[in-house]
């Protein structure tokens, strides 16, 4: 991604955590193409090797292998420097539904082991984050930062008390954080296997195998898919932003909603350019997942005028790039 127009100057060291996961990973290789310094902290539980592995050229990137639920390594981590990007967790609803105890030790435990190491360090500021599954039941569309539903799930509980413990750390101690609530992300190098796959990458895997594609549900539900170079601005932007911007939470997502009939047939569509047999694959349909909202729009107003967040990738534009770099990496 392009982030000449954002500016990091002068270069900063920033900390990604997970950044060898999907977003940390597109994290990392924008802000080194801008000249900044950058650690990355993973564990490798969830990111892959792959994903950074032509940033170790790179004399401005550091990788540490560690495990944020240890304090002394969040410790070295924040040691020298500017900015946190707290990326690091585990994510999926399922996932936390199977196994809330390592869900609620990483998202919970190790979100406060970031908290305690950025205050301890002098760290400028720490932005994480934060989930659109915060919303919870609430059934009221868009969705504005400051009406949220109870959780749905374990996952969602562990991304709620993080903008809690971030709001505390920040009255009580003057540590500036920012919370950036993910819609349904995707992209390149989002992983498309595995059990807690999400699902565009899971569905273009299936539709290239000519394979159908299993929509839980009848289809209607809908998600405001964002497209990973959006996640890369607002995370730049939560950097720049001055102080009156910080210590609140944000909605990262593009503001439109598509549901997952409307998704395959777009996914059918860009792939059918590659492979003309895909546009004739049917779909299969399965129950409803257990602790999915059926449907999640973003009201962006707040992040457009408190930080000037311009998404510039569509649903149509972002799977547009995602399908082509998917068909080049994955077939």
């Amino acid at each position: 991604m392009n982030i000449k127009h954002l500016a990091l100057a002068p270069s900063f060291h920033i900390l990604v955590t997970g950044g060898a996961g999907f977003i940390g990973s597109n994290l990392c290789e924008a802000l080194l193409q801008n000249g900044n310094k950058v650690t990355c902290l993973d564990n490798f539980a969830t990111g892959k090797k792959e994903n950074i592995a032509q940033l170790h050229a790179d004399q401005n990137f550091t990788l540490i292998e560690g495990d944020i639920r240890d304090l002394e390594t969040c410790n070295k981590a924040c040691t020298g420097v500017d900015y946190v990007l707290h990326q690091a967790a585990l994510g999926s609803v399922p996932r936390s539904i199977n196994d809330p105890i390592t869900s609620n030790a990483v998202n919970v435990s190790g979100f406060l082991n970031m908290l305690v190491a950025a205050r301890d360090s002098g760290v400028k500021r720490l932005v994480y984050a934060a989930s659109s599954s915060t919303y919870g039941d609430s059934k009221s569309l868009p969705k504005v930062e400051d009406v949220i539903g109870k959780p749905l799930s374990p996952y969602a509980i562990t991304k709620y008390v993080n903008e809690l413990y971030a709001d505390i750390f920040n009255s009580t101690y003057g540590l500036e954080t920012i919370g950036l609530r993910y819609f349904n992300v995707f992209g390149r190098k989002q992983d498309p296997n595995g059990a807690y796959a999400a699902v565009i990458p899971k569905f273009v895997l299936k539709l290239m195998a000519h394979e159908s594609p299993v929509i839980n549900g009848d289809g209607s539900y809908s998600r405001d898919f964002t497209y990973i170079d959006n996640v890369v601005e607002m995370n730049i932007r939560a950097i720049l932003g001055d102080s009156d911007a910080a210590n609140t939470v944000y909605n990262v997502a593009y503001g439109e909603r598509t549901n997952l009939n409307e998704l395959v047939g777009l996914l059918k569509t860009y792939l059918g350019a590659f492979d003309p047999e895909i546009k004739n694959i049917p779909i299969s349909y399965g129950p409803n997942r257990q602790g999915d909202v059926p449907h999640s729009l973003a009201d962006i107003s707040k992040a457009k005028h408190l930080l000037g967040y311009a998404p510039q990738f569509n649903i149509e534009q972002g799977l547009k790039q995602a399908v082509q770099w998917y068909w080049e990496n994955l077939k």
